[in-house]
């Protein structure tokens, strides 16, 4: 899926050896919100996102290996982004809103996402270069199935739906405790049930999407927004929102499409995220 198939937001990755990048930039003016419903999440400016917050728009969503150290990738970004004069304004400048979300993988061992890979994904997704799905990005080092003592293939996935003229693209990485389920609701790897003991893995996991909307919301529906992706998630993902993960969902509306119905909205929403979970793993 090309850059200009995610709703006129630039969007790219950087990837490195089981680790990587991923880097949306909605167009300006974008309003945002979200919700971390995960027990062990690895955020940045996630509280500017509460609806009650002054801040509404968003400048981009950064989306990481490395757990707590890849959030450091979102400083590359947010420089890129006011050496090209887009941010919230202020008096002496302006100051880019730059959302991160990070999972853990095997970089944390080694040499996890930072400045310099936030600087070459942001100038990847500038370049309009083709934004791939799989084991790309966010998603290089990304495993499923730990509940079972397994590494499952993971990875970032893509997925579009429609609502009347608005429509809604779900990218997300999947790096998750439990398993991804197919449309029938069976694992995708592994056998139907569950694990007799499953394995605690504590801060070795994390799904964390973005929701991409052309209609016009404000942060409040936004917030709902990114909760039904979250409902996403609870459809293709099981467990789900477990105290080992640190699933988080931002939403994000760019308010070309006038009068799109939210609940209607809501429900492709989660749909277009259940399939990006399985487009995640698709392409192992």
């Amino acid at each position: 899926m090309s850059a200009p198939q995610l709703l006129s937001a630039y969007a790219g990755h950087w990837t490195g050896a089981g680790t990587g990048v991923t880097v949306i930039v909605p167009p300006e003016g974008t309003v945002g919100s979200g919700e971390v419903r995960g027990g062990a999440p690895a955020t940045r400016e996630f509280e500017l996102l509460s609806p009650v917050r002054t801040v509404s728009t968003v400048s981009a969503v950064v989306l990481s290996g490395g757990s707590a150290f890849g959030l450091a990738a979102g400083d590359g970004v947010m420089e890129g982004l006011r050496k090209r004069g887009l941010g919230f304004a202020t008096p002496l400048g302006p100051v880019p809103i730059v959302v991160g979300m990070s999972i853990f993988d095997a970089s944390v061992a080694g040499t996890p996402p930072a400045y310099a890979a936030g600087k070459q994904a942001l100038a990847a997704a500038f370049r309009g270069e083709p934004f791939e799905a799989g084991a790309v990005g966010a998603g290089a080092g990304a495993t499923t199935g730990k509940w079972r003592q397994r590494l499952d293939p993971g990875g970032l996935g893509v997925a579009r739906g429609s609502v009347g003229a608005a429509s809604v693209v779900a990218v997300v990485v999947v790096n998750a405790w439990g398993d991804v389920l197919g449309p029938d609701g069976r694992p995708v790897f592994g056998p139907d049930a569950p694990p007799a003991t499953p394995a605690a893995s504590f801060g070795l996991n994390t799904t964390v999407g973005v929701l991409l909307t052309d209609a016009r919301l404000d942060k409040n529906e936004c917030f709902l927004l990114a909760q039904s992706g979250h409902t996403g998630y609870a459809r293709a993902i099981h467990p789900a929102h477990s105290r080992y993960d640190g699933d988080a969902v931002v939403a994000l509306a760019t308010g070309d499409v006038a009068d799109a119905g939210i609940d209607l909205l809501r429900a492709v929403a989660a749909e277009t995220m259940a399939s990006a979970i399985r487009d995640a793993v698709s392409h192992a």
